[in-house]
């Protein structure tokens, strides 16, 4: 793939290295620093280069657009300007190829089209009873444990929810080779190696892709005539308004890609929600006792009392603001683009940073502050500009199941909190990781105490 150098021209006054910035280290450019801290990496650039300023890591040069209004002028993109498929290609493109977030304007249109049909309410409501079903046996099975590390558990949890909300198996030994090939693409996903070199994490990826590609191709002419309500079974069946389908390798594309964003999604979002649960124990009482205050049988949430946990759902959000499960996103322009001053050429890398937005006290009061009420009508939530939080994206790559994010969610919370107290070690903080995943640094060590 071509992309901009240093040098590089395209058009009149469309050079890339009259934007303010720097590129590093050789070869390296600022990779490490990415990795370590991003935060701290992207806040001195800021405050050096102001809110558009070139960088280079992972071996790309960058643009960084920073902000609010940035979010909205590339997520937006009224001018058709920029490419995700291109953009985002040199992460995903050997492992999750043809996914929805590698596709762009008109084609991606079409088949969000016929996707959608998998994500509406007749299909939420059969995803909710599995995941009603599966949950209560995963948390009892915490709860016996007692003290454990948070992160690992819900990472294996929504594994194994993924593969069966999603694949429709019952554990055994294909949904166990199933993890394996799913969660090694995921670590290759955001290795630092970038082709399959033999006993790399690239290498692995790329195996377990074609581990799923033949797995789920023998399984789709039985999905085509099956009344499962798993979302694989739905995107086998899924028709446009006009009655057009997937082809059998769109159908393994978009559900590989599904799969990870799902599973990524919950895994960090829920750790976050558990940690601050654990940190204010009065917000922990308090989603407890909305919940209860619903009178669920069994504790299985249903479709239609879904958005009665109004605090569960502000204290998600601010999970979701505080660590966002993609805590940035990437473009590459078409043509050449004029933002902030600044003329940038085609076939440059764009880069914004959802989590540099949700962290900035310009935009958030106390940003290291968990504050669900942020999203309540009280604490200002339709004052604020409407792109300070993204953490699904927007415009026409706004994360098509976001809806199923929240779902899983509360169902986790109507099955943990009436039961279980969250308790952390006493004067216990941790820290949690950004690149290349969302992670607690130590696991998340925590307690869960029966309820009275």
């Amino acid at each position: 793939m071509q992309t901009a150098t240093e040098d590089s021209t395209s058009g009149k006054g469309a050079r890339l290295k009259d934007i303010p910035g720097e590129t590093g280290w050789p070869i390296i450019g600022h990779t490490m620093q990415v990795l370590k801290n991003p935060v701290g990496f992207g806040q001195y650039m800021r405050q050096k280069y102001g809110s558009v300023y070139r960088s280079n890591s992972f071996f790309r040069n960058t643009v960084n657009l920073l902000g609010p209004e940035a979010n909205e002028f590339v997520l937006m993109d009224k001018g058709r300007n920029f490419s995700s498929e291109k953009g985002w290609a040199p992460y995903l493109g050997k492992l999750f190829p043809r996914g929805l977030m590698l596709m762009d304007f008109d084609e991606h249109k079409a088949h969000r089209h016929i996707m959608a049909a998998a994500f509406k309410s007749g299909p939420m409501k059969g995803y909710l009873e599995r995941l009603n079903d599966d949950m209560p046996a995963r948390i009892k099975a915490w709860g016996e444990t007692g003290s454990f590390k948070f992160y690992p558990a819900i990472k294996q949890l929504s594994l194994d929810m993924a593969t069966t909300v999603f694949l429709g198996l019952e554990p055994g030994d294909d949904s166990q080779k199933v993890n394996k090939a799913l969660t090694d693409m995921v670590a290759a996903s955001v290795g630092v190696v970038r082709i399959p070199i033999p006993g790399s994490l690239m290498a692995k990826g790329v195996k377990g892709r074609a581990f799923m590609v033949d797995f789920l191709r023998k399984l789709i002419p039985a999905r085509q005539n099956s009344k499962s309500t798993d979302i694989f079974t739905q995107l086998c069946q899924a028709k446009d308004d006009e009655g057009n389908t997937f082809t059998d390798q769109e159908i393994i594309d978009h559900m590989i890609f599904l799969w990870m964003a799902a599973h990524d999604t919950i895994t960090s979002s829920v750790t976050t929600l558990v940690y601050e649960l654990g940190r204010h124990t009065q917000w922990q009482e308090k989603l407890r006792a909305e919940i209860k205050s619903l009178g669920l049988n069994d504790d299985r949430l249903p479709y239609d009392k879904m958005n009665d946990l109004t605090l569960t759902e502000y204290a998600f959000k601010e999970a979701l603001r505080m660590n966002p499960p993609v805590p940035a996103v990437a473009r590459e322009t078409v043509r050449d683009v004029e933002y902030g001053g600044h003329i940038i050429p085609k076939g440059t890398v764009i880069g914004i940073s959802m989590v540099a937005t949700h962290r900035d006290a310009e935009v958030w009061e106390k940003p290291q502050d968990f504050d669900p009420m942020r999203f309540s009508p009280e604490g200002g939530v339709r004052a604020r500009h409407r792109f300070a939080w993204v953490p699904f994206g927007g415009g026409a790559h706004m994360c098509l199941g976001l809806h199923f994010a929240y779902m899983q969610a509360k169902v986790i919370m109507t099955h943990l909190l009436p039961h279980y107290e969250i308790s952390l070690p006493e004067g216990y903080k941790t820290t949690f990781q950004i690149m290349p995943l969302i992670k607690p640094v130590d696991g998340l060590p925590l307690t869960l105490k029966a309820t009275v």
